[in-house]
């Protein structure tokens, strides 16, 4: 699949998106979220710039700008997207944000600008994934950390992650297609799962590119994985 045909995908269910992830998740995918950024909170000044890359519907930005007022935190968070579809969303649920119209490869930022970058979910939608990483590591300052969420690759499943996966590719396609009216959309999900990347792969392809892994931690039987990486080149 071209990018372009997955942007034109996730234009086609913009306007479902965010009811049919909470569905299919139980809601579950904000607990990781909230995890995911609080660990970040750890690493960043508590004045920050944040990007937040392959926003969405901008459920990621609205939790930063949650658990910033919670933690007393000062942040400065834009979003970015290449589809339309979800940044019409995204910009009726956040309307004091701005939004930019990108892909993760050519990020509109200043070199050495950003604090900290989120991308939750979408990295997996990126195909060009070593380019995109390579402009994380510009836009970012030193010692500025990538907040990486996304479903990944088993090496060696457990039968509970097999059981999970049976979710994902027999049940999800189902329910995600019927809520969306978009089957294929939601067939893609366990497919591009396969094709992508192991954690260990994911972390080897940012220590490449001038990254350290700080954390990595698994949810939901290994399906899902949290990697935070600090800019060290």
């Amino acid at each position: 699949m071209r990018q372009e045909d997955i942007v034109s995908m996730f234009d086609s269910i913009s306007k479902k998106y965010d009811l049919v992830n909470r569905v299919l998740t139980f809601g579950v995918d904000l607990k990781w979220r909230k995890n995911a950024i609080k660990k970040v909170f750890g690493l960043i000044p508590k004045e920050a710039k944040i990007l937040d890359v392959a926003c969405g519907t901008g459920d990621m930005i609205a939790l930063w700008k949650e658990m910033g007022k919670k933690y007393g935190r000062n942040l400065q968070i834009c979003g970015l997207d290449p589809s339309s579809g979800m940044l019409e969303v995204a910009q009726k649920k956040l309307p004091d944000v701005k939004f930019y119209k990108a892909y993760a490869t050519d990020l509109p930022c200043k070199s050495e600008s950003i604090d900290a970058i989120s991308i939750a979910f979408g990295i997996r939608n990126v195909l060009e994934i070593e380019k995109a990483i390579e402009e994380f590591n510009r836009v970012l300052k030193s010692n500025g950390v990538v907040l990486v969420l996304e479903f990944t690759k088993d090496e060696k499943p457990s039968k509970l992650r097999k059981c999970v996966d049976f979710y994902s590719t027999k049940l999800l396609p189902k329910i995600g297609g019927f809520l969306s009216k978009n089957k294929k959309a939601y067939e893609y999900l366990p497919n591009s799962i396969e094709n992508f990347y192991t954690p260990r792969e994911l972390s080897a392809l940012f220590e490449k590119k001038g990254f350290k892994i700080v954390h990595i931690e698994n949810f939901n039987f290994n399906q899902v994985t949290l990697l935070i990486a600090k800019k060290i080149i």
